[in-house]
């Protein structure tokens, strides 16, 4: 019996070929970025925002990624975006950039660093509902087991680190403004980047965002005359790094996995937060932070498990040899009677 035939355009192996890898490989390392400068941000809005307010520093920030991601666009010259992909990178701009930032770093001042932390990372969980409904990627079991127990991993740091045994009721309210911001933002986005390139959407977006946060300039400029060198220092790293080269390796990232999985990535940035706050300020993190880290780095392990295979291809039926002949052979159409 003669082995059937693979069909046209589909692979026989299972398994990604050099390419893919290559792909998976290079998105990793952008979302490796991604969550050490998102985790570095924490440490550096704790040592600006004693110098300067949450929108002033939402808007300088903003000011400067926007300012660093436009000399790399004037060097690359993409084209114009398309009159349909307006409202989207106006809307991830007004709610990503804009509200999402000013919401974080206000309800930082009202509730401490811990409770911020459990609230504003629901939006992971938040992004995989939407995901699954809106784009159509569906419930894998892996991202919501993962999911969840990655922020159960969140919630016993948050739970660690809190300092306060009552939660300002305005800064609870903000903090999960943060969160759907932010959640309907990687929504609006990740149509956009099979149409845009990730870092022309990124300076859009922070673009708009500073247009939006523009109010808060008179306030800015009186901050940073009485802020110290390391505030003004700290708020250039906040805007170059975190904010043009953080959310650009994101926008990379999440133009090539699918929003759920790139969400739930982002539980790595609380546990790698709590490292940096103990190398750079000296804060060791409790026995229960740690433990809870490593429950979020098995949760989001958890939710890549299959991220890069392909599917297997549906079996052919197995048929007879004279069968299988026939199928190589061209149909013969009867000639027309003359």
């Amino acid at each position: 019996m003669s082995t059937p035939a693979t069909p046209r355009g589909v692979d026989p192996s299972p398994t990604p070929g050099p390419r893919d890898r290559r792909t998976a490989v290079l998105a990793a390392g952008a979302m490796g970025v991604t969550i050490l400068l998102w985790a570095s941000a924490f440490v550096g809005i704790r040592s600006v925002g004693s110098d300067i307010g949450p929108g002033p520093l939402t808007l300088g920030r903003l000011a400067v990624g926007s300012f660093v991601l436009g000399l790399f666009l004037v060097a690359r010259r993409p084209a114009w975006p398309a009159r349909e992909h307006w409202p989207r990178l106006v809307a991830i701009g007004l709610l990503w950039f804009g509200v999402y930032n000013v919401a974080l770093n206000t309800a930082e001042q009202r509730v401490d660093a811990g409770t911020a932390a459990m609230l504003v990372n629901v939006a992971p969980l938040i992004v995989a509902a939407l995901a699954g409904v809106v784009l159509g990627e569906g419930f894998p079991r892996p991202l919501v087991l993962g999911g969840l127990v990655a922020f159960a991993g969140v919630v016993l740091i948050g739970t660690a680190t809190s300092t306060s045994t009552e939660a300002d009721v305005w800064g609870v309210v903000l903090c999960l403004v943060a969160a759907v911001t932010y959640s309907v933002s990687v929504i609006l986005q990740k149509p956009l980047l099979g149409a845009l390139p990730g870092l022309q959407v990124t300076w859009i977006a922070c673009t708009v965002g500073t247009v939006v946060c523009l109010p808060f300039a008179p306030q800015l400029v009186a901050d940073v005359s009485d802020a110290a060198p390391a505030s003004l220092w700290g708020l250039l790293y906040l805007g170059v790094f975190p904010t043009a080269i953080g959310f650009s390796t994101w926008a990379y990232t999440l133009a090539r996995t699918s929003a759920g999985r790139t969400g739930a990535t982002t539980y790595l940035v609380p546990p790698v937060a709590v490292l940096l706050g103990w190398l750079l300020l000296d804060e060791a993190p409790p026995a229960l932070a740690l433990a809870g880290g490593a429950l979020c780095l098995v949760g989001v392990a958890v939710t890549r498990r299959g991220a890069g295979r392909r599917p297997h291809p549906r079996p052919e039926p197995v048929v007879g040899p004279d069968v299988a002949l026939a199928a190589d052979v061209p149909p013969v159409v009867d000639a027309p009677a003359r």
